[in-house]
């Protein structure tokens, strides 16, 4: 058997080749819109891909299973399991093959059983996987966003993110049962997880990108439990806020996601484009780094780095329906437009070389700037309101006093929350959501602004006051 392991970085998004050396047959799980990687990967192996599948319909990025299946001619599987809600609408057009608990996949010698998981979503299966050249027993298991390293698929998305309302208790509990069922597998038994630490999927998740039944069994806080009302109660406190573009994954993966060759080529424009984006409602997002972007920007433009986190942020604040664009340069426009595209971006239209920075200022145009201000000079604004841009549980374990809570995903929906009678200063852990924050509300024209220099981890460091919420006080009491 040949097993690859596909790891997408910012996404904390894994995928797998599982493949038959005897008769030099591959089947993909859990592919995203990358397709490319999987046939260059088999390849490489000396492999053909004759099989796709995937654990569910995936919330945080696009899958790439019909697409892959296109490409290559391969069988496509997916899951029959669930209510009717929950089934996939581009089944039958891509000839897909449904299947649930009980069914077996064959890839050469290597035989696949289906096992129905419920619990993060109501169709999701799981697949237990046995080398039958040289093993009767499984040797491992490919749990999607059932089971991670350290933590388990969080039951609470459809509720909080899909809008599926009075879902997520009834999510837990099946979650429970199907735990249950998963703990009497045998302590060799691998688990080869969807995602890894970072994901939003689950509250705590593991960087180590594989384990085993029997260490997950001793040691992950979600497998201790023999009271389903304890499990229930434990899975759904505290878990991250959900980015508000898994309702659109949802659904997108639900109906069937456009094939990538069929997307706009995103094409350079000049500074005439730049006054009726802005006009039309079409944002505009400056790719520099954040220090760049602070010392002189095209006012009414937003800034998101190119760097680590961006397609995730991005997911959280740009549109789905409508066309944007981007400050970049050229070269990298190709990787950007791919991983937008992750997320289902698909509407990016337009690009600006950095050097239109330059271009809007010797135009007669001025440049807005967004003041960095450090903590030992916080003092010298006067009066002013700290807002904490981090999810709620960073805030509720530690935070600067009298500071309020606005996660940067919501920044742009709920600024007229924050008063208006004091300037703001954006604050986060390390400066960079605060960064982001502080470009969004600019844009809905707030002014008197401020970036926190180092957010709370400068805070911390120079000895000044914390507090903490009571419930993280006695979670640690």
């Amino acid at each position: 058997m040949i097993l690859r392991h596909l790891y997408h970085d910012d996404l904390a998004q894994a995928s797998y080749l599982v493949g038959c050396a005897a008769t030099g047959e591959a089947l993909i799980v859990d592919p995203n819109r990358d397709i490319q990687q999987y046939i260059d990967l088999a390849a490489r192996e000396g492999l053909k891909i004759t099989k796709v599948t995937e654990t569910h319909i995936h919330a945080d990025y696009v899958s790439g299973a019909r697409e892959l299946a296109d490409a290559t001619g391969a069988k496509l599987f997916l899951s029959k399991e669930g209510t009717d809600d929950w089934q996939y609408g581009f089944a039958k057009e891509s000839g897909a093959e449904l299947i649930g608990e009980g069914d077996v996949i064959t890839v050469g010698n290597i035989k696949v059983d289906v096992l129905h998981t419920p619990g993060h979503t109501p169709e999701h299966i799981s697949f237990l996987v046995t080398d039958t050249a040289g093993a009767d027993k499984p040797m491992g298991i490919f749990t999607g966003d059932f089971v991670f390293v350290g933590d388990v698929g969080r039951p609470d998305l459809l509720e909080k993110a899909a809008g599926f309302a009075n879902t997520m208790e009834d999510g837990a509990r099946q979650l429970y049962h199907s735990l249950e069922r998963f703990k009497k597998l045998e302590d060799f038994v691998q688990i080869w997880p969807g995602h890894g630490a970072g994901s939003p999927c689950g509250k705590a998740l593991g960087a180590v990108p594989q384990s085993t039944i029997g260490y997950e069994r001793l040691f992950n806080p979600a497998l201790q439990f023999n009271a389903e009302q304890d499990f229930v109660d434990f899975i759904l406190d505290a878990q991250p806020e959900p980015p508000v573009y898994f309702k659109q994954m949802k659904h997108v993966n639900k109906v069937g996601p456009a094939l990538t060759r069929e997307l706009n080529t995103p094409m350079q424009v000049g500074i005439d484009a730049i006054g009726p984006a802005l006009t039309a409602g079409q944002p505009i997002v400056d790719l520099r780094p954040a220090d760049q972007f602070a010392r002189g920007y095209i006012p009414g433009t937003i800034n998101i780095g190119w760097a680590k986190g961006f397609v995730t942020w991005a997911g959280w604040l740009l549109p789905f329906d409508r066309p944007f664009h981007v400050i970049a340069d050229p070269e990298n426009i190709d990787a950007i437009a791919q991983e937008l595209r992750m997320i289902g971006l698909d509407t990016l239209e337009n690009f600006f070389s950095p050097s239109i920075i330059n271009e809007w200022k010797a135009a007669g145009h001025e440049l807005a700037t967004i003041e960095q201000v450090t903590v030992d000079r916080l003092d010298e604004i006067g009066d002013y309101q700290v807002v904490d841009v981090r999810g709620i549980t960073e805030f509720e374990e530690g935070h600067i006093p009298g500071s309020r809570n606005l996660h940067l995903g919501y920044v742009g929906e709920q600024l007229d929350q924050v008063p208006s009678d004091k300037p703001i200063v954006f604050q986060c852990q390390t400066g960079r959501r605060s960064s982001i924050a502080a470009s969004v509300a600019a844009a809905h024209g707030r002014n008197d602004i401020y970036n926190l220099v180092g957010g709370f981890s400068a805070w911390e460091k120079h000895g000044c006051p914390v507090e903490t919420s009571e419930k993280a006080a006695a979670a640690t009491s």
